[in-house]
């Protein structure tokens, strides 16, 4: 039996828990920014993977701040 962690996730699956495009999706991954593998041809994500990235995220000091390369008013 398979626990929520232990899920694989597909391009179109990441977008939507992380809502955001899946041209952001591909574009994290393709820059090593997302963590991801390919099986064949396509990218699959581990949800625990995506769920300790999104921590790190969250814990970064850049969280904080503006994103980087946008400007502030």
């Amino acid at each position: 039996m398979k626990t929520d962690l232990a899920i694989v996730m597909t391009v179109e699956e990441v977008a939507d828990y992380l809502r955001v495009n899946r041209r952001t999706v591909y574009r994290l991954t393709v820059s090593r920014k997302l963590p991801g593998f390919k099986v064949g041809a396509t990218w699959r994500f581990k949800r625990a993977d995506i769920d300790d990235w999104i921590a790190a995220q969250a814990a970064s000091p850049l969280a904080e701040g503006p994103a980087e390369g946008r400007r502030t008013r």
